[in-house]
């Protein structure tokens, strides 16, 4: 049975599509805008880049943003990796619904409830809010989201192959590392690019949990655009987004590559 379009599939599709990504061309667009003004066109140019250049409090912001990024999303990633192995091996321990309802919470709660519950729970300890509370947050909030995406490819992973690892005298360790870890690397990979994204796109929990000198550039961005949007905050949205879609892309074709990987595997099992 074969499946064609439809004139009104076509075009819902094109009005759903324009209304997701025209804001978003017309912003990376004005971004080359001769002009200061953000709303008129008075030719391409690329002096609003390096003006950004000399923006130093948006520098800041951004070298902020990348070591919250790049530390919260390998530590998530390490702890989603731990937890989905917990959740997907032990199908009964003690506490495991708790467990499971724990790391499940916070792709439903309302980061507005997250970012709150956080700013209680630091200030009951008496933490100074600043680069290692922002730090703390979006490893709990991100953590989740590694856990999904590496538990669902633990689901369909081969177990024999551990066994035939330990068999041979590989002990648990050896084998997680020599076999476990090289199978499920895509997803691993994959979630830590998700982690990394959702941390350097986060406004309200970081704004929760922040304090002095650790404002990242969303929250730099949103302070700025009240004020008014300048071509310098185009600009720097335009990097945003070129990041945040190239960490999109990776992961896609991370996940490809794998189940074309899987499927040849498969085939050739079918064969053998």
């Amino acid at each position: 049975m074969t499946w064609r379009l439809s004139k009104f599939n076509v075009v819902s599709m094109v009005f759903g599509f324009t209304f997701l990504y025209l804001p978003i061309l017309l912003l990376v667009i004005y971004s080359f805008n001769a002009s200061r003004l953000v709303t008129v066109w008075a030719g391409f140019s690329t002096v609003w880049y390096r003006e950004l250049w000399n923006n130093r409090g948006l520098l800041d912001a951004a070298w902020v943003t990348l070591k919250v990024g790049l530390l919260s999303a390998t530590i998530a990633t390490v702890l989603g990796t731990m937890a989905a192995i917990a959740l997907s091996r032990y199908k009964r321990f003690h506490g495991r619904t708790l467990m499971t309802g724990m790391v499940y919470a916070p792709l439903v709660m309302p980061e507005v409830i997250t970012g709150l519950s956080l700013l209680l729970l630091f200030v009951a300890l008496d933490l100074n809010r600043g680069f290692v509370t922002v730090t703390l947050a979006h490893i709990s909030f991100t953590m989740c989201f590694v856990t999904v995406v590496v538990q669902s490819r633990l689901t369909s992973f081969d177990r024999s192959l551990e066994d035939a690892a330990m068999d041979l005298g590989a002990t648990p360790t050896v084998t997680f590392f020599k076999v476990t870890l090289p199978l499920i690397w895509p997803a691993v990979a994959a979630g830590w690019m998700l982690a990394f994204t959702l941390s350097i796109d986060d406004l309200v929990i970081a704004s929760f949990t922040t304090g002095p000198g650790a404002t990242t550039l969303p929250m730099k961005i949103y302070s700025q655009v009240r004020l008014g949007v300048t071509p310098e905050i185009n600009a720097v949205c335009t990097i945003l987004i070129a990041i945040v879609s190239t960490g999109v892309v990776i992961a896609a074709l991370i996940n490809k590559r794998r189940l074309v990987r899987e499927a040849r595997n498969e085939r050739m099992a079918a064969m053998g």
